[in-house]
């Protein structure tokens, strides 16, 4: 009797990774997210946590059962339970190398992303301190850029020096550099995003 207990409890001990797993991979997968966003240019701890766990839970429901039933083909010896949990534990750490995968994949995406837009803004300072009245060319080095579209239209602005105003101009990135900015207003990029949404 005493040697079947320790027998169960030997595989208990040595089958029951898959909920730590699961707990700490979740975690895992929202700072690889925040880091390595699968898609678009950012993406929150907390919304990459949120998605893993979401994930790995329906994958865990899905596959270990069906994961586990071949495993005890392959090793009959094993303890349903404990077959599932080894399974359990391999869907979540796919998971996680699933996330590593796209976020590298979606890493071009992004560098690309963020070129454009140091682009953008290089085009939109050199027009407002070239152009712009005094109030404002002295506040070229606080620039706001709003993505009107990705890669390609921007919209930046720079205050006056009481903050009460903003100069603002259009980027066009597929223009020549000489004609690629345009004065667009002085609506601040605030009351401008919250108009096109």
């Amino acid at each position: 009797m005493d040697g079947a207990w320790l027998a169960r409890a030997r595989w208990r001990y040595r089958g029951a990774w898959m909920w730590p797993a699961f707990i700490v991979l979740s975690l895992v997968d929202g700072v690889i997210g925040h880091g390595l966003p699968v898609s678009g240019r950012s993406q929150s701890v907390a919304g990459g946590i949120v998605v893993g766990l979401a994930l790995n839970l329906v994958l865990i429901v899905l596959l270990s059962r069906p994961l586990g039933a071949l495993l005890r083909r392959v090793r009959p010896d094993l303890p349903n339970a404990i077959a599932r949990n080894y399974t359990g534990t391999l869907v979540v750490v796919l998971v996680t190398a699933g996330f590593v995968a796209a976020g590298l994949a979606n890493r071009p995406n992004v560098e690309a992303d963020q070129a454009a837009l140091r682009d953008a803004v290089v085009r939109a300072v050199a027009y407002i301190g070239d152009r712009a009245p005094d109030q404002f060319r002295r506040n070229v080095d606080h620039p706001d850029t709003y993505v009107i579209q990705a890669r390609s239209v921007y919209r930046t602005c720079v205050p006056n020096d009481l903050r009460t105003q903003t100069y603002c101009v259009i980027v066009r990135r597929a223009l020549p550099f000489a004609q690629s900015v345009s004065f667009g207003g002085y609506e601040p990029n605030s009351v401008f995003a919250a108009g096109t949404q």
